[in-house]
């Protein structure tokens, strides 16, 4: 499992890149790319870029955790 380099939400960039992402999720880079692909995940492309709103991002985990919790 891959440690992330940020210790807290707070420390995020308000726009973090797919190996932000990689970090955050504790994840290599290219299931961090497959993440960023599926169709409910917040990214924004800006030409060959795929940025990740952190607000979204957020709001996305969230959801995530909800949706296990409603399986137990």
């Amino acid at each position: 499992m891959r440690k992330s380099k940020y210790n807290s939400f707070d420390e995020l960039p308000l726009m973090l890149t797919v190996e932000d992402v990689s970090h955050v999720l504790g994840i290599g880079l290219a299931h961090a790319y497959e993440v960023a692909h599926r169709r409910d995940f917040p990214t924004i492309t800006l030409g060959s870029r795929i940025i990740v709103p952190r607000d979204k991002f957020m709001e996305w985990i969230d959801e995530q955790a909800a949706k296990k919790s409603e399986i137990f």
